[in-house]
């Protein structure tokens, strides 16, 4: 019987080595072994938990019935674009999955776990649809399925569990080529649909943020983890999105909406920090308490002509730049017509 400790660990290692590499059995074994202990310091398996494991590859009744030759001495898919991901679960799998989502449902009216609703309704239907049910019918969900650095994020969420160093390599957006550094991760954020992870650069004083989808490799380094004192939460607080200055201060922000505009931002405010300063006739002035960056001016053009910034003057003059600059393309694509 396969070894079920850290079984969906293994099962996820052994389907990306018999895709993208070309190992011995004993040199998958120390492959396998090396990146569970990244996982699990100290632990590995057997060459019998090894062996059953390839028995339930091969599998085509019980298992996912991979097309991974019994007799080759090197283990590699025949077919290079099978993955056990797109394999239905097997039937131990499923019963793990309705086990669990009936333990969760126990806390989905807890006002501690007002999220867990919303993920319950989204895995469950995502079951559906595996059940051929055409979900896209009744209901949409917001995320991007394209999202190219996802599976980055479980190795940076254990590298921040288990304080490990990283080496990354990275190609910026203004990078011409890839970039090697050490890093120690912190917290993972996501925003617009994207995920970002802030950690240390030996490099620079400040906090460093990586896009996910920019990484090109993680390694795990073998350098001394650098504590961090900061708390996330209170960071992030005085900001919209990921990028700011740390050398500055929140400000005062007033923002006048119009009413047919307010009744949304009322009930779905710009930040937490919004506050009524004064109503009119027409119009509510509101305040936020928030650091000015690039996130926050995205966020505020996105009302158009319904919302206008009346203080500071910078954060209005550069919205009022932004403005100009969209009027002269559309003025320019006009000329050509």
């Amino acid at each position: 019987m396969t070894n079920s400790k850290h079984a969906h660990l293994r099962y996820n290692i052994l389907d990306y080595c018999f895709r993208k590499k070309a190992f011995t059995f004993n040199q998958l074994l120390t492959y396998v072994n090396e990146k569970i202990a990244q996982h699990y310091p100290e632990e590995n398996i057997s060459e019998r938990t090894l062996r059953d494991d390839l028995k339930l590859f091969r599998d085509s009744k019980k298992g996912f019935g991979a097309p991974l030759p019994s007799k080759a001495r090197i283990l590699q898919y025949e077919n290079l674009n099978f993955s056990i991901a797109s394999k239905p679960l097997l039937a131990y799998e499923q019963y793990l999955i309705d086990a669990s989502v009936q333990l969760l449902e126990r806390f989905e009216n807890h006002p501690k776990y007002d999220r867990l609703a919303e993920a319950l309704f989204k895995f469950q239907d995502n079951e559906t649809l595996a059940n051929n049910t055409d979900i896209s019918k009744v209901v949409f969900f917001d995320h991007n399925e394209e999202y190219k650095g996802i599976h980055h994020l479980k190795p940076l969420y254990h590298a921040i569990h288990n304080k490990n160093v990283l080496k990354i390599t990275y190609k910026g957006f203004k990078d011409s080529t890839p970039n090697s550094y050490k890093f120690h991760p912190y917290y993972l954020k996501q925003y617009d649909n994207r995920w970002f992870s802030f950690g240390q650069n030996p490099n620079f004083d400040n906090i460093t943020n990586l896009t996910l989808d920019r990484i090109i490799n993680i390694e795990i380094s073998d350098k001394q983890y650098a504590e961090t004192r900061i708390d996330f939460k209170e960071y992030f607080e005085g900001i919209i999105g990921v990028t700011f200055d740390e050398n500055q201060n929140p400000i005062e922000i007033i923002i006048s909406i119009e009413k047919s505009l307010w009744t949304y931002i009322k009930t779905k405010p710009l930040h937490g920090s919004q506050k009524v300063k004064q109503e009119h006739q027409d119009h509510i002035d509101i305040s936020l308490q928030l650091i000015p960056n690039y996130e926050l001016e995205s966020m505020l053009l996105q009302y158009g002509e319904r919302l206008t910034v009346l203080e500071p003057e910078t954060l209005r003059k550069s919205l009022k730049e932004r403005t100009k600059m969209m009027m002269a393309n559309y003025n320019s694509v006009d000329t050509m017509h």
